[in-house]
C-alpha cells in the first residue's frame, strides 16, 4: 500500500512539474513568415545606402547578421547544420533554453541586434525593431515565450558580434592610407571627387570560408605600355570605343549595374552625393527575389541570404587582395592623359585601383551560392533598382546575371577586359569553395 502510494505520489509530483513547465503554444507557423526576414534585411540595406558603406565594409555589414539568423535556425532545426567548425574561428553559440521559444522571433532579433551594431544610424533600426515586435506581438504569442526569445536572440547576437572582433577590422581602421606614387601605371584619385583609395588593407580581414586572401590570386594583368598597338593601349581603346559608341542599350546596362553608394554630382563649384546600393546589396535583393519567387520558406530563405553574403565577403576580401597588388590605374586616367583629355566614362569611377573587377568577382560568388540553392537557368526579372529610378531587367539564370554584372563595367568605362574576364574566373573559385565547402543541410 505504501508502495503504491508512493508511486502515485511520484507520478502526480512529475505530471505537475511538466505541467507547470510546459511551454506556452505558440502560433510558430504565422511567426515564420519569411517577410517578417525579408522586411528586416531590406531594413538593413535602406540603412546601408544612408550611411553610406563602402562596397567591402557594406559586405561585412550583411554577413554577420546573417550569420546570427542562421545560427538560431540550425539551433532550432535538425536539418540545418551550425557553422561552428566550418567557418574560420567561430565557436558554438550559446545554448538553448529548456523553456520553448520562437525560433523566428530568436532568428529576427539576433539579425537586428547584430545589425545594429555595424551601422551608424542605430535609431533606425531600432524603430524597424520596435514596430516588428508589435507585429509579431499581434500573432498571439505569449509574453513569456516572447521575451524568452528576444533574450536567446540576443545572446546570439552577442555571441556573433564577439565573434566579429576578431576579424581585424578595428585594426585596419589605423594602417596607413594609400599612397599616391608617380608610376604611370598605378592607380591614382579620379575625378571628380579625387577620394583616396578605399579600403586598400581590406586583404587583412579573416576570411570567413577561403583559406585566405591569396587563395584564388587571379591573372595579373596586361604591363603598361601606351605605344600604339600594345596589347594593353589595344584594351584602352576598346574602353574608349565602347563609350564613344555607347548605345541605348549598353548605356541601360551600365546603370542598372552601376551600384556606386556614394556618386558626386557637380555643377559649377557646387557637389552634392547620390545615395545608391552596393553591389553586394543588389545581390541581396536578388536573393530576396529568388526566395520568394521559389516560395522558401523562412528557414531556407535564412540560409539563402548566409550562403550568399559570405560569397560576397569572402569575395571582396579575395578581389580586394588583388586590386592593391597590382594596383593598376584607370582607363579613366589614361585615356585622359594620353588619348583624349575630354572623355568621360559613362558611370563615375569608383576610388580604388582597377584590377580586378569587383563586380565580376562577387557577382559570380553570388551566382554560384545561388545555384546551389535554386539551381540552373532559374530565370527572374530584376527589379532591384527600381526604387532607383532604373527599369526591370529579366535574366535566364543567376550566371547570366553576373555576366552582363560584369561586363557593365566594360560598358561604363571604368574597367579594361582582363579585369573583368578574370574577375568572373576569380569570382567562381571563391563561390564553388564556399559552396564545397559548406555543409548547411543536414539531409
Amino acid at each position: 500500500m505504501l508502495k503504491s502510494l508512493l508511486k502515485y505520489y511520484i507520478i502526480s509530483f512529475t505530471a505537475l512539474f511538466l505541467f507547470s513547465c510546459k511551454p506556452t503554444p505558440t502560433n510558430e507557423k504565422e511567426l515564420a513568415n519569411p517577410k517578417f526576414f525579408h522586411d528586416s534585411m531590406k531594413e538593413l540595406s535602406n540603412v546601408i545606402v544612408y550611411d553610406i558603406f563602402s562596397p567591402p565594409v557594406a559586405s561585412r555589414n550583411y554577413v554577420y547578421p546573417s550569420i546570427a539568423a542562421y545560427e538560431v535556425i540550425s539551433a532550432t532545426n535538425s536539418n540545418y547544420n551550425s557553422l561552428a567548425g566550418q567557418i574560420r574561428e567561430f565557436e558554438d553559440i550559446p545554448e538553448l533554453p529548456q523553456e520553448e521559444i520562437s525560433p523566428s522571433i530568436a532568428a529576427l532579433e539576433a539579425f537586428l541586434i547584430t545589425a545594429k551594431h555595424f551601422i551608424f544610424s542605430e535609431a533606425k533600426i531600432m524603430a524597424f525593431k520596435e514596430k516588428l515586435h508589435q507585429e509579431l506581438k499581434d500573432k498571439g504569442i505569449s509574453n513569456q515565450v516572447f521575451n524568452r526569445s528576444i533574450e536567446y536572440g540576443n545572446a546570439v547576437a552577442q555571441h556573433v558580434i564577439a565573434y566579429s572582433d576578431g576579424d581585424n577590422y578595428k585594426q585596419t581602421r589605423t594602417f596607413p592610407k594609400y599612397s599616391v606614387t608617380r608610376d604611370p601605371s598605378k592607380w591614382k584619385p579620379t575625378p571628380p571627387g579625387y577620394m583616396d583609395g578605399i579600403e586598400p588593407h581590406w586583404n587583412d580581414i579573416r576570411p570567413f570560408v577561403i583559406q585566405s586572401a591569396q587563395q584564388f590570386v587571379p591573372a595579373p594583368p596586361t604591363p603598361f605600355d601606351m605605344t600604339k598597338g600594345s596589347q594593353f593601349f589595344n584594351e584602352t581603346m576598346e574602353v574608349y570605343d565602347v563609350v564613344k559608341n555607347a548605345t541605348e542599350e549598353t548605356k541601360e546596362i551600365a546603370s542598372f549595374w552601376d551600384c556606386n553608394p556614394y556618386v558626386l554630382n557637380v555643377t559649377g563649384h557646387v557637389m552634392h552625393a547620390t545615395k545608391k546600393i552596393t553591389p553586394g546589396g543588389h545581390w541581396i535583393g536578388i536573393t530576396a527575389l529568388a526566395c520568394q519567387k521559389a516560395e522558401a520558406d523562412f528557414a531556407k530563405t535564412i540560409e539563402a541570404y548566409t550562403l550568399t553574403s559570405l560569397a560576397l565577403a569572402d569575395g571582396f576580401i579575395s578581389c580586394w587582395d588583388e586590386k592593391y597588388r597590382s594596383n593598376l590605374v584607370r582607363p579613366e586616367t589614361v585615356i585622359n592623359e594620353y588619348i583624349d583629355e575630354d572623355w568621360i566614362p559613362t558611370l563615375q569611377t569608383p576610388p580604388f585601383p582597377e584590377h580586378t573587377s569587383g563586380h565580376s568577382v562577387i557577382s559570380r560568388a553570388a551566382a554560384v551560392a545561388l545555384t546551389s540553392i535554386f539551381g540552373d537557368n532559374f530565370s527572374f526579372d530584376d527589379t532591384v533598382e527600381l526604387e532607383y529610378g532604373l527599369p526591370v531587367r529579366k535574366f535566364k539564370s543567376f550566371y547570366h546575371a553576373s555576366e552582363e554584372a560584369a561586363i557593365s563595367r566594360l560598358y561604363g568605362g571604368i574597367h579594361y577586359r582582363p579585369a573583368i574576364d578574370y574577375g568572373v574566373a576569380q569570382g567562381e573559385n571563391v563561390g564553388n569553395f564556399i559552396v564545397d565547402n559548406l555543409t548547411l543541410h543536414t539531409k
